[in-house]
């Protein structure tokens, strides 16, 4: 891993339906990031594949444990000593025609050391002729993924998980200090809401959110918002970017964590439990 500085990272991509191109695309991403001395670095939803159908998935679903989108995450975690969040990936199910969107952690060795499925589905008309029904492809997740690292405890949510606060809320109960939210907000949402979203589950939790995003025009059509972010406990923007490829980056400062849980215990002050 880096030297005496942690930092996280989190890649900003417009993906295509390619797999091939994407994946070279996110190692050149992935290599900026480890010079710029990344120990933890978070790819965004649909990194290896933003289909021009949603059947498309389908086609390059992998087994559990085996596929070469699984391989290449390995393998550059093994590489460059480092973290990695794979974004989503599409895994196959047992029903015909729908996948999970599966979000896995790699530690610094290539090993696997969890996975998180996507649990709440994006199912919206937005009242300008875009609309999107992931139920129809999609199967849900059921299970709340807080994972140990070298830096505290990762809680794993995935896009539209981030307009679910009680979810950030379970994490939270199991300790989560850091959330990973790989994510492809529309446009139009993105525009609105996405800052708002991702500043609140920061500020809410006193932890820290790494946020990269889609961000710009697919060929498929799509608009993605962009904005990838990484914010603080405090709900400081510590780095942001626009549109299109890039990676933005900040330093991980357990002290300033401690200090805003212990100066501002509202963690603590719950009065409403579930």
């Amino acid at each position: 891993m880096g030297g005496s500085v942690s930092r996280f990272a989190g890649i900003q991509m417009a993906s295509g339906p390619q797999v091939s191109a994407n994946i070279n695309e996110a190692a050149r991403l992935i290599g900026q990031a480890v010079e710029a001395g990344a120990d933890l670095i978070v790819l965004p939803e649909n990194f290896a594949l933003m289909p021009m159908k949603e059947s498309d998935r389908v086609a390059v679903a992998e087994e559990d444990g085996s596929g070469p989108i699984q391989d290449f995450l390995a393998a550059q975690a093994r590489e460059h000593r480092i973290w990695i969040v794979g974004g989503t990936i599409p895994f196959k199910t047992t029903q015909p025609g729908k996948v999970r969107a599966v979000s896995l952690l790699f530690d610094d060795k290539g090993e696997r050391v969890a996975r998180y499925d996507k649990i709440h589905l994006f199912d919206v008309k937005l009242g300008t002729g875009e609309e999107y029904h992931e139920s129809n492809c999609f199967e849900p997740g059921e299970d709340v993924v807080v994972a140990d690292t070298p830096w505290g405890h990762l809680g794993m949510a995935v896009c539209y998980d981030l307009r679910f606060p009680e979810l950030f809320r379970r994490m939270l109960d199991l300790g989560a200090e850091i959330f990973s939210v790989p994510s492809a907000f529309t446009e139009i949402t993105g525009k609105a809401h996405w800052e708002v979203l991702v500043r609140a589950r920061a500020i809410e939790n006193l932890a820290y959110v790494i946020a990269p995003g889609q961000g710009g025009y697919h060929v498929n059509g799509r608009e993605t918002h962009g904005d990838s972010m990484i914010v603080g406990p405090w709900g400081t923007v510590l780095d942001r970017l626009g549109r299109g490829s890039g990676l933005v980056i900040a330093e991980w400062d357990r002290k300033r964590l401690e200090t805003v849980r212990h100066s501002l215990p509202s963690i603590d002050h719950r009065r409403i439990l579930s």
